[in-house]
């Protein structure tokens, strides 16, 4: 990579992340109340994918040593799905998933923290590894959030505003970095306000389209490279205290981003991100909740690049728009809703299933108005990886607008 790379990152964060035998992580049955740690027997309420491979092989648990019990606290609960993934942007791929979720604190309303990495080497060449990191400090006085990526990434891209359509496909090469790094402090009870750093930087871009001369890209984009760099402000309400898989609560969090000639950014503009999620609990003997979720993306007072706009399945987990193709919609602005029903199928939470729908629109360019609208919908299966971490793998198929349809997965639920 031929660039001054020191001019876009301020900071450099080194993390270094030691990793115990598989086997040793998150299977212990230990659960966390007040200021201590008990055993506890796992009940008819609490199975899991390790507890069905443990019955099915005759498999015995472990006996648990008081060190490991007085330790709990801060253990980590790691699960690994390594195998074959498959995604509507990549086709087949190798890949492999990870969840870590852990405790820094003691008690019933400690925020679990986790690290999700996802490792892919896909048959259309393409290789990615997100780093994905929520970490809390002590009396969730602190929230270091992290979204480190690096992309080789051949794909395609439709266009710009609602009246693109899959036959606009243009082919697109590039490699890319992302690093997002912020902080926040607790000003009142689930209430945090910090700020932080944003860089996307592509390079070797081209496209690679046999006639790219009338593609959106191709106008709209200049240069072999892109590059968006700046500081962010960031205000958090999040009443969950399980990302992994929430039960009733709220989350809020508005970001807003300056990018700066100055500091890198190929132009000054500004973004505005605002990502609001609501879920309701229905009774105490269910753990059935509906949930919604909002994601708007505004960016203003500059040009974006091409790469940078916002568009289909570009958040942070690659969860939005289930239905489309990633990078299906793209312009300056983004609108979506989504709202889901999670219900379980067994008194043991092993398995469970997901109804969701969802509607998302961009703005035509150059006017940026709002003209179309693209909804989805689907059904899914959900099958509990970690009863401690409360950590599903999820399944989706869904279908959307002008025959888009395909399967999703996810380790985690969707939001």
């Amino acid at each position: 990579m031929r660039c001054n790379i020191h001019r876009y990152v301020i900071v450099v964060f080194l993390a270094c992340i030691f990793m115990l035998p598989f086997s040793a992580w998150g299977q212990n049955d230990l659960l966390l109340k007040g200021d201590t740690v008990k055993t506890v027997h796992p009940t008819p309420a609490q199975k899991d994918l390790f507890d069905a491979i443990n019955f099915v092989f005759g498999i015995k648990k472990a006996s648990i040593n008081k060190d490991s019990i007085r330790l709990a606290s801060h253990r980590p609960f790691m699960i690994i799905f390594p195998g074959f993934g498959y995604a509507l942007q990549t086709g087949f791929a190798i890949a492999c998933p990870i969840n870590i979720s852990f405790y820094t604190d003691k008690g019933p309303n400690a925020n679990i923290s986790t690290i999700i990495m996802d490792g892919n080497l896909t048959l259309d060449h393409q290789f990615f590894l997100p780093v994905i990191s929520n970490i809390w400090t002590k009396g969730n006085k602190i929230d270091f959030q992290g979204d480190w990526r690096y992309y080789k990434y051949p794909s395609y891209t439709y266009g710009l505003g609602g009246y693109s359509s899959l036959s606009n496909a243009d082919a697109l090469d590039y490699s890319y970095v992302k690093i997002h790094q912020t902080a926040l402090a607790k000003v009142a009870p689930d209430f945090l306000v910090g700020g932080g750093y944003s860089l996307d930087y592509h390079w070797n871009v081209r496209d690679i389209d046999p006639e790219p001369e009338s593609s959106d890209f191709t106008k709209y984009h200049i240069g072999t490279r892109a590059v968006s760099a700046g500081p962010t402000l960031n205000l958090l309400y999040d009443t969950r205290r399980n990302s992994n898989n929430p039960l009733p609560g709220y989350y809020a969090n508005i970001i807003y981003g300056y990018n700066l000639h100055a500091l890198g950014s190929d132009n000054n503009y500004q973004t505005i991100l605002i990502d609001l999620r609501k879920y309701v609990h229905f009774t105490a003997s269910s753990n059935n909740t509906l949930a919604f979720w909002n994601y708007t993306w505004l960016t203003f007072n500059g040009k974006v690049p091409y790469l940078d706009m916002p568009s289909t399945g570009w958040d942070t987990y690659a969860n939005m728009g289930r239905g489309y193709i990633q990078g299906r919609l793209r312009g300056n602005d983004l609108v979506y809703f989504e709202t889901e029903y999670r219900m379980h199928f067994m008194p043991s939470d092993l398995l469970g299933a997901a109804v969701f729908a969802n509607v998302e629109s961009v703005p035509e360019y150059p006017s940026n108005k709002f003209e179309t609208v693209y909804p989805a919908g689907g059904v899914g299966l959900r099958l509990k990886a970690n009863k401690y971490s409360n950590v599903n793998f999820s399944i989706d198929y869904a279908w959307g607008k002008g025959n888009s349809q395909g399967f999703f997965f996810n380790l985690g639920e969707v939001f």
